[in-house]
């Protein structure tokens, strides 16, 4: 990721059970962090008993620590080394403010180390703890195990998920979408609020592809600029038989659109792709959309808007490129296999072999000559997470479907970016994409990031969520 992910670092306390579990617990749990590669934002020794939290000052010195480094502040990890003080915990989260993740957890105790003076008792203190958080109406999260040792395996799982949650939470609330052109006349699939979308924190920024393409007409072909995309397009794929002079205007394009993305601070963004673009400028933008997916600026086509919402956070959670595909075919007569395509803009890293071609299907109408930059190839083989976001315009909320499948190396002979899946109890989904109205484009990331999606969109994002397993 490209800035380092920063928890606000809760030590709790009660000092009738052991100092030392506290002094030994924070320092632990720092320096599982720092091997982790994450920032942590935490009281010293210096400003509290053993940098820990117990009372109502040492609450409130805890909250102002945070509030000012707010900026830089993902989430908020409450550790217990031993009981803790619930009430100091559930005081220092809401003075602070920040709404932010916030994930319990607590140590374990030993068998063998039951005595007074070294018993934690952190089994118990979490329930109080999180009794607490309910009361004072804060979210929180669960390590995976109730008591779980800072340096197992179990729990960097649990800090590599949470850290995914918390990106996702704090890139999805403020995220900025760029829609250029007008969704495409047939797809009314793809409409979608900007209103509901703005509700939740997640901005629109619109301009027309007429402006889009006049900009791009206005380049001088032998500019520094330009010339140097157009070399990034021509190191990006293999071109056998595509023209230079497609190339070039693939290369002006991918200019003005990185040009006005900068402009608008925009974070992901959805194109229209046909047919107007091949008309007027003589090629398809598959290639350019890509290129911008790959350098984690996720790019829908056909003016999915909430297709790149979908494509975006998984990109927050993974760290990886998204691609936006379509529920396409059968694949034989396996309940649970089918075959994900689009004609396409999957990014490079996606595909196990790729070449750029002209875009068959719109070729067919608009002519070979107009339609150069499709890229073409199969998607190599991995586990992965697949999710919907759309808009729900009669209850006025996000609605979401998300899940896991694996990406197969099945047989199949077709054109476009493709890739066969197998998705457990897939008809059950579609039955579900069906009868509640979802768009037949799925956001698809090679990774497993499903729980994080999760816990973000429903726990914290308060969006309606169906969890397919």
């Amino acid at each position: 990721m490209a800035e380092k992910t920063t928890f606000g670092v809760l030590v709790g306390n009660r000092r009738f059970f052991p100092d030392h579990l506290v002094e030994g617990g924070r320092r632990e749990i720092l320096q599982r962090l720092t091997a982790a590669g994450l920032g942590a934002v935490a009281l010293g020794p210096e400003d509290t008993p053993f940098g820990s939290v117990e009372n109502l000052a040492e609450a409130k010195r805890c909250a102002a620590l945070f509030r000012e480094h707010a900026d830089e502040i993902d989430g908020i990890l409450v550790t217990l080394a031993n009981f803790g003080d619930e009430r100091a915990v559930a005081e220092t989260i809401r003075r602070a403010g920040l709404d932010v993740p916030v994930l319990v957890h607590a140590f374990p105790d030993e068998p063998a180390k039951m005595a007074l003076g070294s018993r934690r008792d952190g089994f118990c203190g979490k329930m109080s703890v999180c009794n607490n958080l309910v009361q004072y109406g804060a979210k929180f999260s669960l390590t995976g195990e109730h008591t779980v040792v800072p340096g197992s395996d179990d729990f960097a799982a649990d800090l590599e998920w949470f850290g995914a949650v918390c990106r996702v939470v704090r890139g999805l609330r403020s995220a900025r979408l760029g829609a250029i052109g007008a969704r495409v006349a047939p797809f009314k699939t793809v409409r979608f609020s900007e209103k509901i979308l703005e509700a939740y924190g997640i901005s629109v920024e619109v301009i027309d592809l007429g402006d889009i393409l006049g900009r791009a007409g206005r380049l001088d072909d032998d500019t520094q600029d330009v010339q140097d995309r157009l070399a990034e397009v021509r190191e990006y794929v293999s071109l056998e038989g595509v023209p230079d002079d497609a190339l070039l205007k693939m290369a002006k394009l991918n200019l003005i659109i990185d040009e006005w993305l900068a402009e608008n601070e925009v974070d992901a963004f959805a194109f229209q792709c046909w047919t107007a673009i091949e008309e007027y400028l003589g090629i398809v933008p598959c290639a350019v959309l890509s290129m911008f997916s790959n350098k984690l600026i996720p790019a829908a086509c056909e003016v999915d808007i909430t297709g790149a919402v979908g494509m975006y956070a998984m990109q927050l959670a993974s760290g990886k490129p998204s691609a936006i595909l379509d529920w396409n075919n059968n694949y034989g007569d396996d309940p649970n296999k089918c075959v994900l395509f689009h004609c396409s803009n999957v990014a490079k890293d996606v595909f196990a072999d790729v070449r750029m071609t002209a875009q068959d299907i719109l070729a067919s109408t608009v002519g070979p000559q107009n339609a150069w930059g499709a890229l073409q190839g199969r998607i190599s083989p991995s586990p992965f997470t697949y999710a919907r976001v759309s808009t729900d315009d009669l209850s006025g909320t996000v609605a979401a479907y998300l899940g896991e499948g694996e990406i197969t190396g099945d047989p199949l002979d077709t054109f476009g970016g493709y890739g066969v899946v197998r998705v457990p109890n897939l008809q059950v989904l579609l039955r579900y994409i069906c009868e509640n109205g979802f768009e037949h484009h799925v956001a698809v990331n090679k990774a497993q990031v499903a729980d994080a999606l999760y816990e973000a969109m429903d726990n914290y994002l308060e969006w309606d969520v169906y969890y397919h397993q």
